[in-house]
């Protein structure tokens, strides 16, 4: 989905708190349940552990190596000093990446998540209903060392004393970007008030058995008698993100949302939208679609989205 435009964002009267419902620039709502403030914390300090084991295995590994290395080198002064920093330049290399570039490669990645946000069933996703950008994730990544890094700094400082007067000024500063989430409804970061990104919970990764459609893959409404048959062309314009966003509006959608999206795949492959036999227009494309990426599949070929 395109992220232009900006998403309407509203709670469905009667749903959890945490209950949302978002229009994409494309004009389809999808409800979205945005991750609480404990899935969060959680799925941070499992991503801290795994970035811990991480260090350790290698700082071990590092180890290692300079002592095999210095069996072979000893008595050579300058081989000794030269391994030293190149396996040293090696290690803080290895330090930055844990420290940056283990956020921002999992969360430009398809699923949006850190291994910790996986366990715990979360991802970042754009508030704007459109796809998640590599600017977006950069600039909410970039802002966690002022919201997390730079507190514990002052946390371990402050008290002592030792950064006097602007050591406490600094600590309630950054204090106050860490308890930020707990201001808003939607639990955001300040990072994600300046990416225009939020945390909501994952949907399943795998489709359920599919909908009950049955008579749908073939085409035929049971309530109006009129087939529905898609060709190649106008099935291979979405992939697996919108046949899973299809199925949620299936699953959940409102009878207005389920109108938007008839009228959106319409005019996507071309045909005329008509009026009163929607579902059974869309359940006869998710049955088509869904059949057509999974025989792409068994010969190895998938199709994850319509930018694909």
């Amino acid at each position: 989905m395109s992220a232009a435009g900006t998403a309407a964002i509203y709670s469905p009267m009667g749903a959890s708190s945490r209950r949302r419902v978002i229009t994409t620039p494309e004009g389809i709502a999808l409800p979205v349940t945005v991750a609480s403030r404990g899935a969060r914390v959680g799925a941070l300090i499992l991503d801290f552990v795994i970035q811990f084991l991480a260090l350790l295995i290698f700082t071990i590994l590092m180890g290692w190596l300079f002592g095999g290395l210095m069996d072979v080198i000893e008595g050579m002064e300058d081989q000794v000093a030269g391994t030293a920093e190149f396996l040293i330049i090696i290690y803080l290399i290895f330090l930055f990446l844990m420290r940056y570039g283990y956020f921002l490669a999992c969360e430009l990645g398809p699923r949006g998540a850190t291994p910790g946000k996986r366990i715990t069933g979360i991802r970042v996703a754009a508030r704007d209903g459109g796809r998640l950008t590599a600017e977006a994730v950069i600039a909410r990544n970039l802002l966690r060392d002022i919201e997390l890094f730079l507190p514990l700094v002052f946390l371990l400082e402050a008290p002592g004393g030792a950064m006097g007067n602007a050591g406490f000024a600094g600590l309630a500063w950054f204090l106050l970007f860490m308890a930020f989430p707990f201001f808003n409804k939607d639990a955001l970061r300040a990072g994600d008030v300046i990416a225009g990104t939020w945390v909501v919970e994952a949907p399943r990764g795998k489709l359920a058995e599919t909908l009950s459609t049955q008579g749908a893959a073939s085409g035929t409404s049971s309530l109006t008698g009129a087939q529905y048959e898609f060709g190649e062309a106008e099935l291979s314009v979405y992939g697996e993100h919108e046949l899973q966003t299809l199925e949620r509006v299936l699953r959940d959608g409102t009878e207005e949302s389920i109108i938007a999206v008839h009228e959106t795949i319409c005019r996507k492959i071309g045909w005329e939208p008509g009026a009163g036999d929607e579902r059974a227009f869309l359940e006869a494309f998710y049955a088509q679609l869904r059949a057509r990426l999974e025989g792409g599949m068994r010969f190895g070929k998938r199709k994850r989205d319509k930018f694909s």
